[in-house]
This record gives C-alpha cells, sequence and structure tokens, in this order.
C-alpha cells in the first residue's frame, strides 16, 4: 500500500477530505495520511478509537511517535490526555486502549536506531518560549539527527518571513487556522512540505501547529 507515497510533493490533507478505514481492531478506525506498506508500515495516521476500545499487544519496529488530539489514550505505563505528545523508541512496546475514546496523531517506523529516548510531554502544562518574531512562541518536543518537533502558537496577526525547508516541513494545525501564500488551513488540517521547498507563514486570526522538520531530506527517506 502506497498513500502519498512520493515525499518531493506537496500534500495537503483537510478536515473534509478525511476518510476513515477500519483497522483490525474492532472500535479502531484510521485516516491514513501518508503510508508505505500493509499493517505493518512507515505511516502516518490520525486514529481514532471508540469507546472501550482497544489494541493487540504490539513491539514498535521502527519507534512509534504520537499525540493526543482528543479524550485519554491509555497503555500499562499510564494515561495520556488530550495534549500530550509521547515517544516509543524502537524495541519498545504495550497494549494500546481507551475508556472513554480518543483520537491520537500517529508516526510510526519513523525513528532513528540512536533515537532510543523513551518519554512523554503534557503540553498543557508546559511553559511555550518566544520565537523568532513577535507573536510567535514555541514549545520544543523532540530534536536528534536534524530532525526538530515543536508546538508552535501564533497570536492573531503574526507573520513569519519567507523561509525554505531543509529537509521538509510537516504540520498538523491543531487549533485556529494556519495560512501562507498559498491557502488557508483549518483546525485538522495535514500539511506535508518536501526538502528545500519555501513559503510565507501567517495566522491572521492565530493558530496552534504541531511542526516537524528535517525529517524529509532525501537520504532519510525510502527507496
Amino acid at each position: 500500500m502506497r498513500i502519498n507515497a512520493d515525499f518531493s510533493q506537496r500534500v495537503v490533507v483537510r478536515p473534509e477530505n478525511r476518510e476513515w478505514v477500519k483497522s483490525p481492531a474492532n472500535g479502531v478506525e484510521r485516516m491514513m495520511l501518508d503510508r508505505i506498506g500493509e499493517e505493518v508500515a512507515r505511516a502516518t495516521t490520525i486514529v481514532r478509537f471508540a469507546p472501550g476500545s482497544q489494541f493487540d499487544a504490539h513491539t514498535h519496529g521502527g519507534g512509534e511517535e504520537f499525540f493526543v488530539l482528543e479524550g485519554v489514550f491509555s497503555d500499562e505505563t499510564g494515561d495520556y490526555p488530550a495534549g500530550t505528545y509521547v515517544r516509543n523508541p524502537i524495541g519498545t512496546s504495550h497494549t494500546p486502549h481507551t475508556d472513554d475514546g480518543c483520537t491520537i496523531f500517529v508516526k510510526l517506523h519513523q525513528f532513528d536506531a540512536d533515537d532510543q529516548e523513551q518519554f512523554h510531554i503534557d503540553t498543557t502544562k508546559a511553559d511555550f518560549r518566544p520565537g523568532s518574531v513577535p507573536g510567535l512562541s514555541v514549545l520544543p518536543l523532540h530534536s536528534v539527527a536534524g530532525e526538530n518537533v515543536a508546538l508552535v502558537r501564533w497570536e492573531p496577526g503574526t507573520r513569519f518571513t519567507r523561509h525554505r525547508h531543509w529537509g521538509g516541513e510537516e504540520i498538523l494545525v491543531l487549533e485556529g487556522t494556519f495560512q501562507d501564500e498559498h491557502g488557508d488551513y483549518p483546525a485538522g488540517t495535514w500539511l506535508r512540505s518536501p526538502h528545500m521547498s519555501e513559503h510565507t507563514p501567517f495566522s491572521e486570526g492565530g493558530c496552534l501547529i504541531y511542526v516537524k522538520t528535517g525529517h524529509l531530506t532525501p537520504d532519510a527517506l525510502p527507496a
């Protein structure tokens, strides 16, 4: 299976374009954003768990990174409410479940072998830092081998300078509307911009976005 598997192309998936498909687990549905492989795959996905649902125990052969969008996600290590960012490196395992239901944004099989730090961050209680332009604030989540992950908050009317994405850029809009010269992207929109792409982003009404950069260089991608 190959979904948005040409990483040299810009991709935008808006909430109205989402297509939910059933997973092997009862009560668990997936919106596949990009994917190379079948059930075990290099994948970026939004996963929706119905109340009381669970996934079978499994091992993360290529690592797992996820952000809880709604509800409470649970496993043997604890309960993770909306706003929690979690990294489970290669070789870790768990049995995910939820009591009341949840939705998560998850990336699988995209870890560097040397990236072995397992942790979680409750971003609702963490402190943002001032960004590089007025109105911008940043909460760094992870940085390794040229890859950087952060939440970025844009106050209404914030504008950023035109810049080029070395290693590409991936964005999930969590709140508000993110914008650039190519269009407007409301909450729930996922964007992937390729290596060396450029844009001039802004937000008229303000927004909060998940941002990942540096992970889309040609040598970092599957053949």
